[in-house]
């Protein structure tokens, strides 16, 4: 039996609204049922530096992404900016992106390793990557310094004037916004006051050169890409309470983007994904600041049309980079150049945005479906990042080069296996939200607290909380329990079961005095189930719980080009055509575990039964060197290139 689809859900779900318990310290005692809804509150992340990432896969993620980070040096990375200021360099410039005659110089080298070293410091408290991002900022400013006016960049102000004239130009404040952001994280971060003075010159100069352009002129330069300009300017607004960064921001908001989301209309379709998700983040950004409810609409709309009408099973989205197709007609697009993964990690930023406004635990399921199935996976053991994400089956894994590439997503994952502890827990107030279930303590100072979630997820199918305190303290706790689990769900406190829980896809409130000592133990059954791909429902995903199941079509290529790619290039050189999706015995209507069977004797291993062979199936993200496929040619019906 199919689940309730995506669509349907994301767009009826309350989300919030579930069930609260009350009660004594006492286990046993008599608890009341309430209504609990969220629609009204501000929640908020505890700070990633409030929040350790124990033993497990995560951390084991967070470490390699540490080590890549290490690798780099900054007097390389600083090379094309000291060139561009005057400074004189001898050291060896970086290939790909970051090649001194690339017009995305510094996008990576002043800007997301910035923001990746100050994440890395907050998230582990690594010593080794802030002085490194010290280092940096301080080379920056002293090109700044010499610059004079405010400007930085790795390239000179002409590639602007070629934007301002109409002239071919890759994206210069693309790579301006990533130099911004990274500038901020170290401020907010790493507490590095000079990184915040060089970012306020940059956009007082930015803000400056926008501003002279009538209404037309700028919405004609902003159809180039412009990254999260919105969005690091309204954050520097509410990091330094100065409005005129709130009137710089506006200068970056295109009307005819932002008007037919407020009015509900998808006009997606031809678009750059990953050139307007982040001005959505910038709208999200721009509600928060200034309270104005239009931009929390477009943000709401546009973040459940993505993730309902134009995602694949895997929580990403976009083939070519953009978005080829109406809604819910993603028939004949699987292929090598789906899901850039620049694009998932956005769409989590932004599905943290909202929940934050909202409570609603469907936007917590969506951000793990895309963590484990889109994130987790996208690096290698020595730290190099995916590009693009593979549906076509048959395809592989391939990844950028140490030093001969820094794409966008090379970035973007340097970010993201950074701040793999940044959304588990969020607080109202006093209480707490356990929105992901990693193996994890939270540190909460003021309150007294420390929270310790011990598992193995996805191999354990639950969790349990751990509660220290020095004094008792009343407080909620609130359990995210997911839509992919069963009736069977459980919550024990001290080893007693409760009387009642949320229904899946809700929130369990347990209100009460908590003592030291005091656990919670949430067993989540797993269940397999399928998901059309949407506009062609005789192609399914299978999933186990949130974990999309991959089928293992035998080893890849092996090491060399059509794994690392040696360049700036997002495609491996004479890539072979897909091969056909495989079929398999069930049908679009036919419960899952008609065709598909767990194996008794291994943890997440599963088997298909194929038309003509059995497919042994595991996670997605468990794939590594193998070519594999996420879709399935259900039977009876016609088949798909």
């Amino acid at each position: 039996m199919l689940d309730q689809s995506r669509r349907s859900f994301l767009k009826t779900s309350a989300g919030a609204a579930g069930l609260c318990i009350v009660g004594s310290s006492a286990a046993g005692r008599a608890l009341s049922v309430e209504e609990f809804g969220l629609s009204r509150v501000r929640l908020e992340a505890l700070p990633l530096a409030s929040v350790r990432l124990s033993s497990g896969i995560f951390r084991d993620e967070e470490e390699i992404n540490a080590r890549y980070l290490d690798s780099l040096a900054v007097d390389r990375l600083l090379h094309t900016f000291r060139i561009t200021a005057g400074i004189s360099s001898n050291a060896l410039p970086y290939k790909g992106w970051e090649e001194p005659t690339c017009e995305l110089r510094g996008h990576f080298a002043g800007g997301h390793y910035l923001s990746a070293v100050a994440l890395a410091y907050a998230g582990s408290a690594n010593d080794v990557l802030k002085n490194r991002g010290d280092e940096l900022v301080a080379g920056l400013a002293a090109c700044q310094g010499k610059i004079g006016t405010g400007y930085l960049s790795a390239y000179p102000t002409e590639l602007f004037e070629h934007l301002a004239q109409g002239r071919s130009v890759w994206a210069p404040f693309y790579t301006y916004h990533k130099i911004m952001a990274g500038l901020l994280d170290m401020y907010l971060l790493s507490g590095n006051s000079d990184a915040l003075k060089i970012v306020e010159g940059m956009a007082v100069w930015a803000q400056d050169f926008m501003g002279v352009f009538s209404i037309d002129q700028r919405l004609r330069m902003l159809r180039t890409e412009y990254g999260g300009m919105n969005e690091v300017l309204i954050n520097l607004a509410a990091v330094t309470k100065k409005d005129r960064y709130i009137e710089a921001a506006h200068l970056f908001e295109q009307p005819g983007f932002l008007d037919p989301l407020a009015a509900r209309r998808d006009e997606l379709e031809g678009l750059h994904a990953n050139t307007h998700v982040p001005k959505i983040i910038g709208a999200a950004r721009m509600y928060e600041v200034t309270g104005d409810r239009r931009y929390r609409e477009i943000a709401e709309y546009f973040l459940a049309e993505v993730l309902t009408a134009r995602n694949y099973a895997i929580g990403n989205t976009s083939l070519d980079e953009h978005w080829t197709t109406p809604a819910d007609q993603l028939k004949g697009t699987l292929a090598w150049t789906n899901a850039e993964c620049c694009v998932g990690y956005n769409l989590m930023k932004l599905q943290r945005h909202v929940f934050g406004w909202t409570g609603e635990s469907r936007w917590m399921d969506e951000y793990e479906r895309t963590l484990f199935n889109c994130r987790l996976g996208t690096q290698n053991a020595q730290g190099l990042k995916q590009y693009f994400f593979p549906l076509g089956a048959g395809y592989w894994r391939a990844y950028n080069s140490p030093e001969e590439s820094f794409w966008c997503c090379t970035g973007s994952g340097a970010e993201e296996f950074a701040k793999l502890a940044d959304t588990i827990y969020f607080r109202r107030e006093r209480d707490i939200f356990v929105n992901q279930f990693i193996a994890s303590t939270l540190t909460w100072k003021e309150e007294d607290l420390v929270l310790e979630q011990v598992t193995q997820f996805p191999h354990e199918q639950g969790t349990r909380l751990k509660i220290r305190s020095s004094r008792p303290a009343a407080r909620a706790i609130h359990i995210r329990i997911p839509s992919w689990t069963t009736a069977e769900a459980q919550v024990k406190i001290n080893g007693r079961p409760i009387e009642a829980i949320a229904d899946p896809g809700s929130y369990l409130s347990i209100r009460r005095i908590w003592q030291d000592g005091d656990t919670i133990s949430i067993e989540l059954p797993m269940k397999l189930r399928q998901e059309s791909l949407p506009g062609d429902d005789s192609v399914v995903a299978a999933l186990y719980g949130p974990l999309v199941l991959a089928a293992d079509l035998g080893a890849g290529p092996a090491d060399g080009s059509m794994r690392v790619i040696h360049s700036g290039e997002t495609v491996p050189k004479n890539l072979p055509a897909a091969s056909p999706i495989p079929k398999v015995t069930g049908t679009k209507d036919e419960d899952t575990k008609q065709w598909i069977q767990a194996q008794p004797t291994a943890e997440l291993k599963f088997v298909a039964a194929g038309e003509t062979e059995k497919h042994h199936l595991i996670p997605i993200y468990q794939i590594r060197d193998q070519r594999y496929s996420i879709y399935w040619q259900t039977r009876n019906s016609k088949p798909h290139a």
